[in-house]
């Protein structure tokens, strides 16, 4: 018999949203404060060259690791870290055109292919080597290989990893991303790579959408354009990569693969960003308003990667030790260099 003192009152999803929203507010206001302060950092002499992306990214690392983030403004962090960053990579779309997806070839998905399988497998093995263990091996191998640590929670879901394993996992690929979104700028002419070619090895390579986004496109449009697109192809083999390792864990353990293994993240987003990109393939945008939507799309994955930097915590990568560091580090070495030579030799 129910108690009729007992009255709950039912939450609303209005009042939930509204709750979330107002929840994200202090983590949002820092988020995009940061990216502020990137836009006007590239006032100083010297410092325009580079991107409010990475100085965002730059920024967000400091203040984390030298302020601290406060509490209050997790919830916004995450919201820009995830959210923010997926409308940011949508609207990309609009500075692409279907001309452009297709001149990545066969040539261009053959390569991100390769480096994806090759890259993988060789952390796996390199892991074994270290002794670090398989579980988080497997999540930098998949972080490195995919696309950071979207593939790192997503792989988790078959891995099975620790909390600890995910986060470590996590601090490795956006440190090493950093890096490599730092240091790609400074190498298509001395390693005499075209915008093409430059845009191929980013979109390859860089762990990350945002980090390809922000180093691809220091070397003009059309680099960061064609690594936009390369980036976005690989990100779409993470299904793929969760469904198969989801086989073969129920192989290992001569058991049929459960609902959440058969039925892995999908990213959606990729989706919304190819329908933007049909439409802007289809219609034809002032040049105004195209400005206007470049500039909205590069503020918001500034939000996204100062969101990054805020989540990147050096001590956790101190706490952890020297393996799992070390394997992530040759890993990050392989995918450049095994992809380099790919765009070498084919594209």
């Amino acid at each position: 018999m129910s108690d009729p003192t007992d009255i709950r009152v039912p939450v609303r999803p209005a009042a939930a949203a509204a709750d979330a929203v107002i929840a994200a507010l202090p983590g949002l206001t820092l988020t995009g404060a940061i990216a502020l302060g990137a836009f006007a950092l590239r006032q100083v002499p010297g410092v325009a060259m580079f991107s409010p992306m990475i100085l965002a990214t730059v920024l967000g690392m400091l203040f984390h690791n030298l302020v601290g983030t406060p509490a209050a403004c997790r919830a916004g962090v995450v919201f820009s870290l995830k959210r923010i960053l997926r409308l940011g990579i949508i609207l990309l779309g609009f500075q692409l055109a279907l001309s452009q997806v297709v001149a990545v070839g066969a040539a261009g998905v053959a390569i991100i292919l390769a480096t994806l399988f090759a890259t993988f497998v060789f952390t796996k093995a390199m892991g074994r080597v270290l002794g670090v263990d398989p579980k988080l091996a497997e999540l930098i191998g998949a972080g490195t290989s995919v696309c950071g640590a979207s593939a790192v929670i997503a792989t988790n879901t078959v891995t099975e990893g620790s909390d600890a394993d995910v986060a470590y996992a996590v601090a490795c690929v956006t440190v090493f991303g950093s890096a490599a979104m730092l240091l790609y700028p400074l190498l298509p002419g001395l390693l005499h790579l075209s915008p093409r070619a430059f845009g191929l090895w980013s979109g390859a390579s860089i762990h990350e959408i945002a980090q390809v986004v922000a180093a691809s496109f220091q070397d003009g449009p059309a680099a960061g354009q064609f690594g936009t697109v390369a980036k976005l192809t690989r990100v779409m083999m993470l299904a793929p990569l969760v469904i198969g390792l989801g086989m073969i864990a129920a192989r290992k353990a001569h058991a049929g693969m459960d609902a959440r293994r058969a039925a892995p993240p999908m990213p959606w987003f990729v989706l919304g960003f190819i329908a933007v990109m049909l439409l802007n393939s289809a219609l034809t945008i002032a040049p105004a308003e195209k400005a206007q939507i470049v500039s909205l799309t590069n503020f918001l994955l500034s939000m996204a990667l100062a969101a990054m930097g805020l989540e990147t915590d050096f001590a956790k990568l101190k706490r952890e030790g020297l393996k799992p560091l070390g394997l992530a580090a040759c890993a990050w070495g392989f995918v450049a260099l095994f992809s380099l030579a790919l765009v070498k030799l084919f594209a």
